[in-house]
This record gives structure tokens, C-alpha cells and sequence, in this order.
């Protein structure tokens, strides 16, 4: 596997990540934990160096699994999670709101090590911008715990140019993670060109626009009980069957290329800048398999082209999220 610099600090991972929420929460389904496991070995196995998991996916449950699996890998891989959620006190599986006030991301910080199983996180995010908490307070927060060694890197997700600019002014902001793919291209508005004026690596998360631009609904939408998926406008069944003109044209450029779709859309971002790492997500080792060849994918300027042609003959219908959680996205 190919490695890739995020930002100036010295963060070197695989060119392509894993996404381990699924493995634990928001698509359904009872995941065999031994299975998973096994997985997130195989990951690292092949080439795969960057982990990201999140104390709200379970809520807790994917840190625990991803801890159980990477601790005996624990000095060749980089293990990235996430804090601002305030979770339900009740124990249900979804946040009440948002908490990002400083001594409540120490005290989650000491959780998350004890589930990751490890004495350092080495990037730790800010899941959501706070409204309620300046931008400056958590910078601070975070910057004490890399002074105790406890975290190595710090981060923002879903963070608009200015908050990141206040942020990196305290404390530096190592990289930044937003929702892009060929589907998602909001950070091409100022998000891109910002991070590189910075000096800041971009991570994309749901790069295969949650399995849509991997041809994984084709047929038509089956989702598991429990899907987060059910309640994204992008995948009501009208917006769908309007959706999969963009996967159709794409399925055509790629055979063309000899790759999949799925491939296609990773290469597409890979050749964004040098600095941007997708961490797709999946429970399957085929499809595993198949995300990391993608980092061996190189497209040319008319391939490139092609593709642009593909997106711009298929507008997207749909916001990526419902109402409340499109509020909550710092943009």
C-alpha cells in the first residue's frame, strides 16, 4: 500500500484508510464480532495503516472493537477516533445533542484509551463544531492532552474555513474530515483550498457515498433493520431510482478503465491532492480487497474528464442527511 503525509505534522498513513463504523453501527445487522476481528487484522495485513472509529458508533462499541483487534498491531497502525456527542444517559444507540466543553472531552479522552486499549490516541477529532463551546476552548482541551502525551494529533470534522482557522490559531489543526466522494463535493467550496493554504491533510469520509457509488443498490434499496440510511433524502426510493443514472455512467467509464465503479470513485479522490486519504468502510474481505486496489488505480486527464462528464449528466437529488443532522454540519 502506497502511504500518504496528512498535513505538515508528520502524520503518515496508508493511502487508504478503513471506516469502522459499520462494523458495529448505523447500517443494521448483527455483526459477528470474531469476524470483524479477523477483518481489521486483514486490514493491516494488507497494507491498510489508518483506523477510524468514533465514541458515538455503537455508542462505544466500535472504539472496544477496534481496540480488541489492533492491540496486538497496535505500533503499525494509526488509530483515529472521535468526541463531541452527548450521549443518551438512557443508553439508547443515538446521541441527544452535542458536548464539547473541555472537561468533558478530558474525561471521554480517558474512556476512549481504555477502549482503544492503548496509552495514546493518534488523532483525535472533534466529531461536530459545538455551537454552544468556542471553537478557541476546544483547541485548548485537546492541546493539553497532546502536552500529557495522551493524544498525538488533533483534529476537526465537518468544520467550516473559518472555525478551522480559529482552531489552528491555538492549537495546530493536523487534519480535517468532511463527507466527500463524486456525489458530496462540498469541500471543493473553500474547505479544499483553505487546508492546503494551512498546511493540513484532508481525510473523506463516505467516499463511496455509504456504498451508493459501489453499485451496492443497483437493485434497489433493502436495508437492514436499524439503518441509518432510511432516514438520508439521497436514498428515498425516488431520489435513488434518479440517483443511479451517476452509478450507471460511472460503471462505464470503469469498465472501460478495468476497474469498478466502486475503484473508480476512490482514484477519483486520490487524484484530488496528494493529501487527501478516503477511509472507506465495509464488512466484507471482497469488498476490502477490492477498495485497496484502488490505491493502485492512476487516471489519466481524459479518464478524469470522462468522469466529470458522468457527474455533470447526473444532478443529484437529495440532501446527504435529514434536517437535524444537516444542522449540526458546521458548514
Amino acid at each position: 500500500m502506497k502511504t500518504r503525509k496528512l498535513g505538515s505534522g508528520g502524520l503518515k498513513v496508508s493511502a487508504l484508510g478503513l471506516g469502522c463504523m459499520g462494523m458495529s453501527w448505523a447500517y443494521g445487522g448483527n455483526n459477528d464480532r470474531a469476524e470483524m476481528v479477523k477483518l481489521l487484522r486483514d486490514a493491516v495485513d494488507l497494507g491498510v495503516t489508518f483506523f477510524d472509529t468514533a465514541e458515538v458508533y455503537g455508542p462505544k462499541t466500535n472504539e472496544d472493537l477496534v481496540g480488541e483487534a489492533l492491540q496486538p498491531l497496535r505500533d503499525k497502525v494509526v488509530i483515529a477516533t472521535k468526541f463531541g456527542f452527548e450521549l443518551d444517559p438512557a443508553g439508547g444507540s443515538m446521541p441527544i445533542g452535542l458536548n464539547s466543553r473541555p472537561e468533558h472531552i478530558k474525561v471521554v479522552a480517558e474512556e476512549m484509551l481504555t477502549r482503544l486499549r492503548t496509552d495514546h490516541i493518534d488523532l483525535l477529532y472533534q466529531h461536530r463544531v459545538d455551537p454552544n463551546v468556542p471553537i478557541e476552548e476546544v483547541a485548548r482541551a485537546v492541546g493539553d492532552l497532546v502536552k500529557a502525551g495522551k493524544v498525538k494529533y488533533f483534529g476537526l470534522s465537518e468544520a467550516a474555513p473559518d472555525t478551522i482557522r480559529k482552531a489552528h490559531a491555538v492549537h495546530p489543526v493536523a487534519v480535517v474530515q468532511s463527507e466527500y466522494s463524486l456525489w458530496t463535493r462540498d469541500p471543493e467550496d473553500g474547505l479544499l483550498a483553505t487546508l492546503e493554504e494551512l498546511g493540513i491533510g484532508f481525510v473523506a469520509y463516505s467516499p463511496l457515498g455509504c456504498g451508493f457509488l459501489a453499485g451496492a443498490f443497483n437493485n434497489g434499496a433493502n436495508f437492514e433493520r436499524g439503518d441509518l440510511r432510511t432516514g438520508h433524502p439521497r436514498f428515498q426510493p425516488d431520489a435513488l431510482k434518479k440517483n443511479l443514472s451517476l452509478v450507471e455512467s460511472l460503471t462505464n467509464v470503469a469498465a472501460a478503465k478495468g476497474a469498478t465503479a466502486g475503484q473508480l470513485a476512490l482514484a477519483w479522490l486520490l487524484s484530488r491532492k496528494p493529501w487527501v486519504v478516503p477511509i472507506p468502510g465495509t464488512r466484507k474481505l471482497s469488498r476490502l480487497t477490492e477498495n485497496i486496489a484502488a490505491a493502485d488505480v492512476v487516471l489519466t486527464d481524459v479518464e478524469l474528464q470522462a468522469i466529470e462528464a458522468a457527474v455533470a449528466s447526473a444532478p443529484i437529488e437529495g440532501t446527504r442527511y435529514g434536517e437535524n443532522e444537516m444542522a449540526m454540519l458546521n458548514l
